[in-house]
């Protein structure tokens, strides 16, 4: 059978698993629409959490990003890991005691102020909004490829696959839908790295290729050394060698550390535990199931690059096979023949470069390009749009809570009644998916980058917040408002002007300090924690069962009952 019939038996089976999950999984109140009822085994929220997690950007564009950016494109991986170890171990334990439902209701609670409520829900719907473009971006380009329809097309029909399980099920529904993707993501992300790792290397465990040598048919030596020999012949950068600067690596790195740990679609899910024992579970858990694609990923890069050069570098246009004609037709690589002899030349002059490959493409072409059998192709596509829709429904269910609850029921309209705060959540899902949808179409960067502005928005405005709120009792209402007002500011400018005002002043010689746009939130993070701790200096202290409260979250226990 064709790629494209597989494709459509994979998509077929597995979107009917996730809507038949939904159906029977439906809320019926708003515990279990924004938090599942507090009742998902920890296992099963590892899992959960473990696909909310990988998103789109980790499935299909981290890989692809490292492949072309070789050892500068892995402070993503370095970045993201390290920002999940910090959740687990510095916040998770201590939001789940504190016992709400979302971040913005921590930071109203704690910050005892409605202002620091409506900064925070504002601030989440932001972060949300940027993350699950990205997200939208990312299953626009599984499906105009693979069931070949056009871009747009395909981010409409992710919306509309999205819109559905999330708005029937909430929390509930998203929780053991995520369960049944992050099976689909890893088979699909882990089966074909076992299938290249083995051709290219022998290995069965690709970690283990990564670090080996290459077999006669791939001309033999170390993948890495081959890489580089292969790099710098065409007038690439040698991929084992960076090309950022040490301290736009450090910030960026620092920024998706900062971001992962202030992201609220994943501190959400440590509340869906019965209890804080299980939030400390469930947090390993996940660790694992992560570590899983993590540490894949750099091997996966590295074969997919090698394999691309070997294909494309020096051969005729004419003799190509299917596949590059396929991903042509949606506009992903382009062949622009400058000479007329119909030979691409792929190489790293941009004057005499001939071929243009979307980074996104990598992973999901990967494949194809190693020549796999069509059912391999096809699970990759399956696993790419489960990897995409778990994470974009988890922020659209943030996008809600924040709408419906927060700012609605908690602060302007406290006397809806409980069908109508669920009401209200369900068509700001819509609303949302809607917008999310057209900036999907329209997006400014790659799916990783997108998702890494997401990341440095949480750092400037959340992180700091949440952990002066847990460690530091003088830390007032005051400060914690300031901070987050400047932070988020002071981030979101810097990306905008760089990335939408003045996308031709983005390069090392305009930014700040040599600090990248996808770097500035470890700017904003430190910006928000100098002001937070000044005006909380020259403010009035919390009141006493304020700093009651933030002493018992530290101590052992369960819930504290207010």
């Amino acid at each position: 059978m064709s790629v494209q019939i597989w494709t459509y038996i994979f998509v077929a089976l597995s979107f009917s698993l996730y809507i038949g999950i939904a159906i029977w999984s439906r809320a019926g109140s708003t515990k279990e629409f924004y938090v599942a009822g507090g009742g998902v085994p920890p296992l099963a929220n590892g899992m959960a959490t473990a696909a909310d997690w990988m998103s789109a950007a980790s499935f299909i564009s981290m890989a692809g990003l490292i492949s072309f950016l070789g050892r500068d494109g892995t402070f993503y991986l370095m970045g993201w890991t390290g920002g999940y170890v910090l959740l687990a171990l510095l916040l998770a334990p201590y939001l789940r005691k504190f016992g709400k439902f979302t971040v913005p209701d921590f930071i109203g609670d704690r910050y005892y102020s409605q202002t620091a409520r409506l900064i925070a829900v504002f601030c989440a719907i932001s972060v949300s909004f940027v993350y699950v473009c990205g997200q939208m971006q990312g299953a626009g380009i599984v499906f105009s490829r693979f069931l070949e329809v056009d871009f747009t097309t395909g981010v409409l029909i992710g919306m509309a696959i999205v819109f559905f399980y999330a708005v029937l099920g909430g929390m509930k529904g998203i929780t053991y839908t995520q369960v049944a993707q992050y099976c689909v993501l890893i088979f699909a992300f882990m089966v074909p790295a076992i299938f290249i790792s083995i051709m290219m290397t022998g290995q069965a465990v690709p970690q283990i290729g990564f670090g080996s040598e290459l077999t006669e048919a791939y001309g033999g030596g170390y993948l890495l050394d081959r890489l580089d020999g292969l790099s710098e012949q065409l007038g690439f950068a040698t991929y084992t060698e960076g090309q950022r600067s040490t301290q736009d690596v450090f910030f960026i790195t620092a920024a998706l550390m900062f971001g992962t740990a202030g992201l609220p679609h994943v501190i959400i899910r440590f509340f869906t535990v019965p209890n804080v024992r299980d939030a400390r579970k469930s947090a390993g858990y996940a660790l694992v199931f992560i570590a899983i694609l993590y540490t894949t990923a750099p091997a996966v890069a590295a074969f997919a690059r090698t394999n691309l050069i070997n294909t494309v570098s020096n051969a005729e246009y004419e003799m190509m096979p299917e596949w590059f004609s396929k991903w042509e037709d949606t506009g992903l690589i382009t062949f622009d023949d400058k000479n007329n002899d119909g030979i691409i030349q792929y190489v790293g002059d941009p004057e005499t470069n001939e071929l243009n490959v979307n980074r996104d493409i990598m992973v999901l072409a990967n494949p194809e390009i190693a020549e796999l059998p069509a059912w391999v192709i096809a699970l990759v596509v399956a696993g790419a749009l489960a990897a995409a829709l778990s994470t974009a429904a988890g922020l659209l269910l943030v996008i809600s809570t924040s709408v419906a609850h927060d700012m609605l029921k908690r602060t302007f309209m406290p006397q809806i009644t409980e069908k109508q705060e669920l009401a209200c959540a369900r068509i700001s899902i819509f609303v949302a998916v809607l917008i999310a949808g057209y900036y999907g179409i329209n997006a400014p960067a790659y799916v990783a980058q997108v998702v890494a502005f997401a990341f440095g928005l949480a750092a400037a405005s959340f992180f700091p917040a949440i952990v002066l709120g847990i460690f530091q009792k003088r830390m007032n209402k005051e400060g914690a408002i300031a901070g987050m007002v400047v932070g988020f500011t002071l981030t979101a400018a810097y990306i905008i002007y760089f990335k939408i005002i003045n996308p031709t002043a983005d390069s090392a010689d305009n930014w700040w300090f040599g600090i990248s746009p996808e770097g500035i939130g470890s700017l904003g993070t430190v910006a928000n924690l100098v002001v937070a701790l000044i005006v909380a200096r020259f403010t009035p202290e919390p009141p006493a069962e304020v700093q009651e409260i933030v002493e018992n979250i530290r101590l052992p226990g369960e819930a504290i009952p207010r």
